[in-house]
């Protein structure tokens, strides 16, 4: 095995000669595993990884800004000189189609790149300064300066969605590494190959840059092994993005620990679109495709996809839905990223169809020996809804249920009853006024990001973007997976009292040398503290 920096591989443990344990990617388009091998860490090999990430924190955190900006750009730049290899093995292990993949490296760059300059800007530090006052009565004030700095080695889990954006260099390595803080990824089983790519990159990116050795690593466990790695002392916070099931047994394994730390997962959610009647009345057409679009896109298998859609039963909606109806049946089949998300998906239709009707369906069918999803539409009144729970879960897939309520009350009800999403969605008109003020206020409570007149598929990368919602959506709805805000997942506050300017970190000294801006005796500027 190799690692970040010598010539041992640690990003795949590819050529490990104690490890006897190898397993091969499954391309479901071809419905056959890929030619190569690859090696499951051993526990000694687990364990030195961790111990080079707790030795790499004590230089790693200590780099200046503009040397951990460096290092997040240089691994965009590798990423992309990877070309057409990366984009061709991806769309091998996933069944994504190339131009999916194309777009998602952008991302994977672009918000590697943003990382990058929010270090080069420094104001995420949140540097506050308030200034000693030695003739204060009936006290002196002390000077108590207070910034925030990286927790320690992160374990990041990828995930099996997004190859690239959330997966090997994605967000919750991206932001982990800006944070200063090591990370250790465990590479998701479904796409090996191209985790080993991206590696590739990240690890010739240190090496470019002079970043310390065992900055960063990746490693395949088994799923024993994977609890070794949360519950391990070096390991001080996770990022996991994927189902239900797994994020709450690394949360409760997490918690358990003798030193408890955070988990933040982004688990489950059905995303709920209230489509009022003044919006059905006046694009309902246009609703039905555009919708339809969210439902399918990339085979539903988004974390937002819109798998639960709610109005009020009218001549209005009933329309609607019949509209719906023949835009999901023009949709088509296709390859799920892997066998058991195909399997999972077909069990969830199977079991949703004894508690809720068949509204519609892709007029062909699936191709199950090409692992193939059919979208499907079921819909069931809003008392049988709230009836029964099941009926509230996540079908991962292009999958959706319509809750037709007999009037807004009943539909508040449904709303009500929901748990924490990571989107909610209104479409409604100037008609509509009177009942948009309590969806509002009741999805605002309910879930991360709100939307107005749109569809949840699509997360821009922005400072401003909140991924993360109430739970179970993620296990920390303070936190977001997307956007810059994403970094203080892995940073903690400390304040000084009283130090010697030279001996502060650079963001708190009075000469303000990475010019940033700061809060000083309560004014936000970006000058010398006394000019």
């Amino acid at each position: 095995m190799a690692n970040t920096l010598t010539g041992v591989n640690f990003t795949g443990f590819t050529t490990s000669a104690e490890s006897d344990q190898t397993f091969q990617a499954f391309s479901p388009a071809l419905n056959s595993f890929l030619e190569d091998k690859f090696n499951l860490a051993t526990e000694t090999e687990l364990e030195y990884v961790l111990q080079l990430a707790n030795k790499a924190f004590g230089t790693y955190r200590n780099l200046p800004a503009v040397k951990k900006a460096e290092f997040l750009d240089a691994i965009a730049e590798e990423i992309m000189a990877l070309g057409d290899t990366l984009i061709e093995r991806c769309t091998a292990e996933t069944a994504l189609p190339a131009a999916r993949i194309t777009g998602e490296r952008g991302r994977t760059c672009g918000q590697l790149k943003m990382f990058a300059q929010l270090l080069r800007d420094g104001w995420w530090v949140d540097a506050r300064i308030d200034t000693a006052q030695p003739q204060r009565q009936p006290l002196p004030k002390s000077d108590i300066r207070r910034m925030l700095i990286p927790f320690g080695p992160i374990a990041v889990f990828g995930a099996s969605n997004f190859p690239l954006a959330f997966s090997t260099a994605g967000g919750d390595t991206a932001s982990a590494l800006a944070a200063g803080c090591p990370v250790v990824v465990k590479a998701h089983s479904s796409h090996p190959g191209t985790n080993e790519l991206v590696s590739s990159a990240i690890i010739k990116a240190a090496k470019r840059t002079g970043m310390p050795e065992g900055v960063f690593s990746s490693v395949y466990l088994s799923h024993a092994d994977v609890m070794k790695l949360v519950q391990h002392p070096v390991i001080k916070a996770v990022g996991f993005t994927g189902s239900r099931d797994v994020g709450m047994r690394l949360f409760n394994a997490a918690v358990a620990r003798p030193e408890p730390i955070p988990v933040y997962a982004e688990m489950s959610a059905v995303n709920p679109v209230i489509l009022l009647e003044g919006a059905l009345q006046t694009k309902g057409e246009k609703i039905a495709k555009d919708l339809t679009g969210s439902i399918t896109l990339g085979v539903g298998q988004f974390c937002t996809n819109p798998g639960l859609v709610l109005t009020i039963e009218n001549d209005v909606s009933k329309k609607f839905l019949q509209l719906l109806v023949n835009e999901i049946a023009s949709s088509t089949p296709a390859t799920m990223l892997n066998r058991n998300i195909c399997k999972a998906y077909d069990e969830g239709v199977k079991s949703r169809q004894s508690k809720a009707q068949v509204l519609a369906k892709a007029s062909k069918e699936a191709n199950k020996e090409k692992y193939e999803a059919q979208p499907v539409v079921h819909t069931v009144n809003a008392a049988n809804f709230l009836a029964g729970k099941e009926l509230s879960e996540e079908i991962f897939g292009p999958a959706s249920l319509v809750v037709m309520c007999k009037d807004e009350t009943e539909l508040l009800s449904v709303l009500q009853s929901l748990e924490g999403q990571l989107t909610a969605t209104v479409h409604a008109t100037a008609a509509d006024e009177k009942t948009v003020g309590p969806v509002v206020d009741i999805i605002t409570q309910k879930a991360g990001r709100v939307i107005y007149g749109g569809y949840p598929t699509g997360v821009e990368v922005c400072h401003s973007m909140q991924h993360g919602g109430p739970f179970p959506s993620t296990t920390d709805g303070r936190s977001t997976s997307v956007g810059t805000a994403a970094i203080y997942r892995f940073v903690r506050p400390v304040t000084f009292q009283d130090f010697p300017d030279h001996l502060l970190p650079e963001p708190l000294r009075n000469d303000n040398p990475l010019n940033i801006l700061r809060l000083v005796d309560g004014e936000w500027a970006n000058k010398k503290i006394g000019s």
